[in-house]
């Protein structure tokens, strides 16, 4: 019998086979560019049409910007130096650039008290938005506000301090009875920082001002960027807490309080916020004793936190109903009471889920303060459609003034949103 074919015999590997490069249509940017914008024949024509739009924009644009003009003093001045050219007439920036900021009126002499409350600011926030901070930190956090108070309106000591009081008198009765109901606690804590501020005012001498260590400045004065990231943080800060409790209350056993929150809602939400600032400026000092005169920066503040809270409130509302039936379950099972349930299990959950809704009034809250130049106070929108475009020397330019506005608020409101999908991935646990 005839031996096998050495043909016949299969190879059999003895080494690995080196590795060789993948195809140049598989890597890198040619791999990026074909599957993120030639994927198919729509998306090539719709990346083509993109590219072509983008084009256009920015060779219109950037020969006015970068043939800008910085260092004159006027519109006429500017013109001249450009000289029929195509440019941009960004003199107003370095001319006006205080009064962008802070306003016509602010002491020039003081513009380092707000600067230091912005850094204060950043300081404060620090353990609020990031949990690796140490805990500690929250005491300055807590501080914060009566000291920013202070920097920036000046004045005497004592009222920031009285109300700083009224909020430890009211933490102290939220802590009594908020456990048996958050809502109840929280808005008889509200009621009693009132009455205690309103003595407290009372009882602070008329001329306690002129000796203070600190100028004082009407809010009157208050103007620029500075008053719309006043205005923002603080009704921002304000309206979260409040809108919690509004969205508690609106699902409490209590008929009282349940029907005061969903009449408070919905008629705030039914109104639009330009026609409570004109209840603010006009109309909300009716509601106050005759002798009291109450700041119209203090009734601004209160106008938009009520209709922001209103909003919140109801995102909060739909990521409670999100929650399943047995995280309220596995909370009595636990023996908890009313506000460890809320505190521990059940608001932890509801605000993951509602971050995106709260992230979003938030930021259109922000740029909504824009809307306290028509009751003339003068933000950034007022500095620039009265004082500024109302003088001889710059009467005439609207797209650097107003691009330089954008910028801000975009810088601002993209840090928001940044921050909030930060958080959602910090806070996603894979469940």
């Amino acid at each position: 019998m005839a031996g096998p074919d050495k043909n016949s015999i299969a190879f059999v590997a003895t080494e690995v086979i080196p590795e060789s490069p993948p195809p140049a249509r598989e890597t890198g940017i040619v791999k990026w560019g074909r599957e993120n914008l030639f994927s198919s024949i729509p998306n090539g024509i719709l990346t083509l049409v993109s590219l072509w739009l983008i084009y256009v924009i920015l060779s219109s644009t950037l020969p006015w910007i970068l043939n800008g003009v910085w260092t004159t003093s006027s519109l006429a001045e500017c013109r001249e130096v450009l000289a029929g050219k195509t440019g941009a007439c960004f003199s107003v920036l370095t001319e006006r650039w205080n009064q962008l900021l802070y306003g016509f009126k602010y002491p020039t002499d003081a513009y380092w008290r707000p600067n230091l409350a912005f850094v204060l600011m950043l300081v404060a926030i620090a353990p609020v938005l990031f949990f690796d901070l140490p805990r500690k930190m929250l005491v300055f956090t807590a501080l914060y506000p009566f000291v920013a108070f202070w920097l920036i309106w000046g004045g005497t000591i004592m009222a920031p301090v009285v109300a700083l009081l009224g909020f430890v008198i009211a933490g102290a009765f939220f802590q009594k009875f908020g456990r048996s109901n958050f809502a109840l606690g929280f808005f008889g804590g509200a009621v009693i920082a009132l009455i205690v501020w309103s003595i407290g005012g009372a009882l602070i001498p008329e001329g306690a001002s002129e000796n203070a260590v600190l100028s004082a400045v009407p809010s009157r004065d208050l103007g620029g960027f500075m008053l719309n990231m006043m205005l923002g943080l603080t009704c921002v800060s304000l309206s979260i807490p409040l809108g919690i409790a509004l969205a508690l209350g609106r699902q409490s056993n209590m008929p009282l309080i349940k029907g005061i929150c969903v009449v408070f809602i919905e008629f705030v939400r039914g109104v639009p916020l330009i026609t409570l600032l004109f209840v603010a400026s006009v109309m909300l000092s009716y509601f106050f004793p005759p002798e009291s005169t109450v700041d119209l920066f203090l009734r601004v503040v209160i106008m938009i936190t009520m209709f922001s809270a209103a909003y919140i409130a109801e995102v909060i509302r739909g990521g409670l109903a999100a929650l399943p039936k047995g995280q309220y379950e596995a909370a009595d099972s636990l023996g908890l009471d009313y506000a460890q349930a809320m505190r521990l299990i059940i608001l932890p959950q509801a605000l993951k889920i509602s971050i995106p809704g709260i992230v979003n009034v938030a930021v259109g809250l922000f740029k909504d303060t824009t809307l306290v130049s028509v009751i003339s106070m003068f933000d950034l929108v007022g500095m620039i459609r009265g004082p500024i475009l109302a003088s001889t020397e710059w009467n005439g330019v609207y797209w650097e003034l107003l691009g330089f506005a954008a910028l801000l608020f975009f810088v601002v409101c993209y840090s928001i949103s940044q921050y909030s999908q930060w958080l959602e991935r910090k806070l996603h646990k894979g469940h």
